[in-house]
């Protein structure tokens, strides 16, 4: 077969009708969590398989193991039909597994053709480093700048740079963990026909998603897992999202799926009744430390009660706008009014919003942090984090629980809840359902709804325009550095976000 995308085909490929990768009743335990309860899954050459659950469900760790980041308790793991455990991911990669992490791990401060290098052996040449990304890139139909440094790049051609370096090893089965949950609907469509294009040339692809619409449009096989058993496999052709969401829930839903999965619209009078200006900018410019204007003379306002929508595309300028509304950035020219209590929740909880390794009640404190004196209230801390573990049901045994053992949907609560626990009277948040399934994104839009309610100004910027349009009673586009408010439906609000008249 034919391989338009540059990728080698090992002579220890399975026979014809083998498949590609079998997991066979795996088992995986974290101290008393069984994480993994006898999952199985098989992957076909030349197939998209999606993998679904609830967050919690055992997707990742499932892909851990075939990536060597973890090994099984028990069960098999059969590559191309010879039963192998990976010792590493450096084992992985070198049998033709990758995988792209939700969470990049790309050097920020190296270039394209770095980061593609590192792990490799021998002398280290620029020029020829350089040349196979552009060549495997190429190959590939993907855009990508060997020179760039990663720190400059939007978050759709990090994402590509991660998916070269796989490439670059030759791998035949690719495994990408959540890789639209950051994208634009554009960039989202382009990356699954390329994830498409990819598996029929002979390859394969695990799709690790949340995202129903994205499985039934990509996928040829579906595989559910909930609470570390498989549950559910099925070719797509013969199921429904609503078999599906059943599947990953555990149980029968009362409500339709539509109402499950996306948020009911905000009512239309909710601006009128919204109260005075709480957050706003005048004029508002900021420059980057390489003399860049990321942000150009912006003026908003978010009243009391209300919640306002940022819509842009990725590079838009939409991360400095936030933090200037949040405080994180101050203008290099113009004005920002804030008021005292304002809470920011990033996009990216593990770098920005969590201590991985420290008790939940220690990452309550980092709300405020840098304004406490004096001695910690350990005692009075430990008692409000319980208290909005109840309230914002994270699934947590209690306040000294570590944050890295928190499922995403748990520490993304978690996040949101310590920055509403003293009733801000502004709050930013940013991508507010990355990588959460639709139980949990209705439970997070649920809180931002109820922090409208009680009076707390909301500006929201969600890379998922669905869910601009579905929380915001006004939407505000970012295109190029430059803000303009935005009335009309979603191909108006589409258009202003690529630069068109609205």
């Amino acid at each position: 077969m034919s391989d338009p995308l540059g990728t080698a085909t090992p002579g220890g490929a399975a026979p014809d009708g083998v498949p590609m990768l079998v997991l066979d009743d795996i088992t995986r335990r974290f101290g008393s969590v069984r994480a993994l309860d006898g999952a199985s899954l098989a992957v076909r050459r030349g197939t998209v398989h999606a993998l679904l659950g609830e967050n919690g469900a055992g997707k990742t760790t499932l892909m851990r193991v075939v990536f060597g980041l973890l090994t099984p308790d028990s069960g098999r793991v059969l590559w191309q039909g010879t039963a192998r455990q990976f010792a590493s991911p450096a084992s992985a990669l070198a049998n033709g597994i990758g995988m792209v992490h939700q969470h990049f791990t790309l050097v920020p401060a190296m270039t394209v053709a770095e980061n593609v290098a590192l792990g490799g052996t021998g002398y280290f040449d620029p020029q020829a480093a350089a040349a196979r990304v552009h060549d495997v890139a190429a190959r590939a139909g993907l855009t990508l700048d060997p020179q760039a440094r990663v720190d400059t790049l939007p978050v759709g051609a990090q994402q590509r740079c991660e998916i070269v370096k796989a490439l670059a090893r030759d791998v035949q089965l690719l495994i990408l963990d959540e890789p639209t949950a950051v994208l634009a609907p554009g960039e989202a469509t382009e990356l699954l026909s390329w994830v498409r294009r990819f598996a029929d040339a002979g390859n394969a692809v695990v799709l690790i998603t949340h995202k129903l619409r994205d499985a039934m449009a990509v996928a040829d096989d579906i595989t559910v897992l909930h609470r570390g058993r498989t549950v559910l496999t099925t070719r797509a052709s013969n199921t429904t999202p609503d078999a599906l969401a059943d599947a990953m829930l555990g149980e029968r839903r009362t409500e339709p799926l539509a109402v499950a999965m996306t948020a009911a619209p905000t009512t239309s009078d909710t601006s009128a009744r919204a109260g005075n200006v709480v957050l706003s900018l005048d004029n508002a410019s900021w420059v980057d430390a390489r003399g860049v204007q990321r942000v150009q003379r912006a003026t908003m306002q978010a009243r009391a009660g209300e919640i306002v929508g940022i819509a842009a595309v990725e590079g838009a300028g939409q991360h400095e706008l936030l933090r200037l509304l949040a405080g994180r950035l101050q203008p290099s020219d113009g004005r920002a009014e804030r008021p005292e209590r304002i809470g920011f929740v990033p996009e990216d909880r593990h770098r920005d919003a969590l201590l991985l390794d420290a008790p939940l009640f220690e990452n309550s404190a980092l709300r405020n942090a840098g304004t406490r004196q004096g001695r910690m209230p350990w005692d009075t801390l430990r008692e409000s984090t319980a208290r909005l573990l109840t309230q914002f049901d994270v699934r947590a045994p209690g306040p000294a629980t570590v944050a890295r053992t928190l499922s995403g949907g748990n520490q993304q609560k978690f996040v949101l809840g310590r920055e509403l626990a003293d009733a801000p009277q502004a709050l930013v948040v940013e991508n507010p359902s990355r990588g959460l399934d639709f139980k949990a994104t209705a439970a997070v839009q649920q809180s931002l709804r109820d922090a409208r309610a009680a009076g707390t100004a909301v500006v929201v910027y969600s890379s998922d325009l669905d869910e601009v349009l579905s929380l915001a009673d006004r939407v505000y586009v970012m295109h190029a550095g430059q803000l303009h408010e935005v009335a009309g439906d979603r191909d108006a609000v589409g258009r202003a976000m690529l630069g068109g008249a609205s």
